[in-house]
């Protein structure tokens, strides 16, 4: 029955089906759900896939195979995603593939230094889910988070860098002169320098009903989940640029987004919020907290706590995104290299650690600026050093320098 695309069967609650939908998000793999509790013809098609068994999620695929209530491994190839390096020793190997882990690669693959680059979801990162980057230099009219990143992995294969994807790096250390990375597979692969720009990920409220409806009513990617909340009402918490930027991509989707902010203003860029304000289906709540998400089953209902007067009230949303801030993706790393009291990669004045041969970048190095540019120029500043580095303990490319004549 497949007519091109992803069809997923399953329930709003359903476990798999939460950690499918995520992983097809997170990989920006369009794909059509269907909810067999509010269509009974679905649960049919379900009985028939499964011999009566009624297992979720069923997934249909476009080549016309169908899995049932896949791990993320199977998924990864079926999907014909490359897993798995080609070889076990690297010159650098780069774990992250955002913007600043893909920038390095394109740096390093340029100038001939063997390049693996391991990225546990999809490439891009944080943009790669941005509707659209208007602040990145060269792109006047901006360009699509989605097409920004198709560039430059484009670049990257283009100067010969590997690149595999849902490969997790799960601890990195140091063999004399050669650096090691286990990944979840248990594949271990030995370089000679690593760079880590895993970035970092959006925090979480941690209030009471929240992980109760992760997937199933409360999201942290707008253009991911969107378009399940047409004509309906959803709530945005937070008031920065990626808060605003939500709620005003929802608004294609959304009768009215509800905008709830801690603070009596907004954070958000002073051209950002004009161009909130101008859109009459966003609602600003200020001063304002989460206090609980509570549901049947589904998210139905939302406990505000004015932090002024102290008044709680209930307000009943059928969707809600969080942007309240970033939490690096570090805690594998607790032991090894050193970080600082929130969590973030500690670096030098060259981006090394503290364990030689080991540099970071972008968002998930202390002292970072956490916008696309800079995280950019991170990942070219990190590679050059690396470069240097790589140099002393083996045999690299050195870039020509071609005499200017004079004229």
């Amino acid at each position: 029955m497949s007519d091109g695309h992803v069809r997923m069967y399953g329930t709003t609650w359903c476990i798999g089906c939460k950690r499918a939908r995520k992983f097809f998000g997170e990989r920006r793999v369009p794909y059509e759900f269907i909810d067999v509790e509010a269509d009974p013809e679905a649960l049919h098609v379900v009985e028939e896939a499964t011999h009566g068994r009624r297992t979720i999620p069923t997934i249909f695929l476009p080549d016309g195979s169908v899995l049932i209530d896949p791990s993320n491994t199977e998924l990864a190839e079926k999907l014909e995603l490359k897993t798995r390096p080609e070889c076990l020793f690297y010159d650098l190997v780069i774990i992250g593939g955002g913007p600043a882990g893909l920038t390095a690669a394109i740096y390093t693959a340029r100038e001939g230094i063997e390049t693996l680059l391991v990225e546990k979801s999809s490439f891009g990162g944080q943009p790669g889910s941005t509707e659209r980057i208007d602040n990145f230099p060269g792109f006047p009219e901006g360009i699509g988070g989605a097409d920004f990143v198709e560039r430059l992995v484009e670049q990257c294969r283009r100067y010969g860098a590997e690149l595999v994807s849902a490969t997790e790096a799960v601890a990195i250390g140091a063999d004399g002169n050669e650096r090691w990375v286990k990944l979840a597979s248990g594949t271990e692969v030995r370089c000679w320098a690593v760079l880590i720009a895993v970035g970092s990920l959006y925090r979480h409220l941690g209030v009471p009903g929240e992980e109760q409806f992760l997937g199933s009513g409360i999201h942290f990617c707008a253009t991911c989940d969107g378009p399940f909340y047409r004509g309906k009402e959803v709530l945005v918490v937070g008031g920065g640029n990626t808060a605003v930027q939500a709620a005003i991509f929802l608004t294609k989707f959304a009768s009215r987004v509800l905008l709830v902010t801690h603070g009596s203003d907004l954070s958000a860029s002073k051209i950002v919020q004009e161009a909130a304000f101008r859109l009459p289906k966003i609602e600003v709540i200020y001063d304002n907290d989460i206090d609980e998400f509570r549901g049947d089953g589904r998210l139905n209902t939302v406990v505000l706590h004015n932090v002024k007067t102290g008044h709680r009230r209930e307000i009943h949303p059928d969707g809600a995104f969080v942007f309240i801030g970033l939490q690096p993706n570090t805690d594998w790393l607790k032991g090894t290299i050193e970080l600082d009291e929130a969590g973030f990669i500690v670096t030098s004045q060259i981006m090394q650690t503290n364990l030689p041969g080991v540099f970071a970048a972008g968002d998930v190095r202390s002292g970072s600026t956490k916008q696309l540019v800079s995280a950019a120029g991170e990942g070219a500043t990190a590679a050059l050093m690396a470069r240097q580095y790589l140099q002393q303990v083996k045999v690299v490319p050195v870039p020509e320098v071609v005499p200017v004549p004079v004229v």
